[in-house]
């Protein structure tokens, strides 16, 4: 199984290495025709407004909402906000392939960063979640899993072939994240 990794904008590099690590083949995708060569992909974070603007050149973003309807994918922060069905602060274009609400920028500035340490269904220990500009899910639709939470608040969630996170799991070096996605690929939960 052949997995891509969006590489416009982020550190899609960081997802790379660990899919990489997981034992995972991996593309990095620059060019919508490319999708045709992958059966997965990851989403990676960076800024979700600028994604559009590169992926509205050359029907990259048509291909990729295709994509998205019928092949696994797994998007982080911004790869979140793309992937989610409604979006807020301020509202804008999405892939509409999760039924979720989120809202852009949530935790507030880049320099308000944090690491946390979060309640997750992937083993007992807590999941590391490194936040960053990090968009927060608002709502979870009734098809909704949520797989972990920081506090209250949802921040990994899986419905079907989809699964997103609000934080950026390559940025740690805790591997049950991308090994989740990997399970899903393989039929396995």
């Amino acid at each position: 199984m052949r997995i891509g990794v969006l590489a416009l904008q982020g550190d899609y590099d960081a997802h790379r290495r660990m899919l990489e690590r997981l034992g995972a083949s991996v593309s990095l995708i620059r060019k919508p025709e490319q999708l045709d060569s992958i059966d997965a992909l990851v989403i990676p974070g960076g800024e979700s407004s600028t994604f559009l603007k590169f992926l509205e050149q050359g029907g990259f973003l048509e291909k990729l909402r295709d994509f998205v309807r019928t092949k696994p994918t797994f998007g982080t922060c911004a790869g979140a906000i793309l992937l989610a069905k409604e979006v807020s602060n301020p509202p804008q274009e999405s892939l509409g392939a999760l039924d979720i609400r989120i809202r852009r920028n949530a935790y507030g500035r880049q320099s308000e960063s944090s690491i946390h340490q979060g309640s997750t269904s992937l083993g007992r220990d807590p999941l590391e979640m490194v936040f960053i500009r990090a968009p927060k899910i608002e709502r979870v639709g009734s098809g909704v899993e949520v797989l972990a939470r920081e506090g209250d608040d949802p921040v990994l969630v899986r419905q079907g072939k989809t699964m997103a996170a609000t934080f950026h799991p390559e940025l740690s070096d805790d591997t049950r994240v991308h090994g989740e996605f990997l399970k899903m690929l393989n039929g396995a939960k």
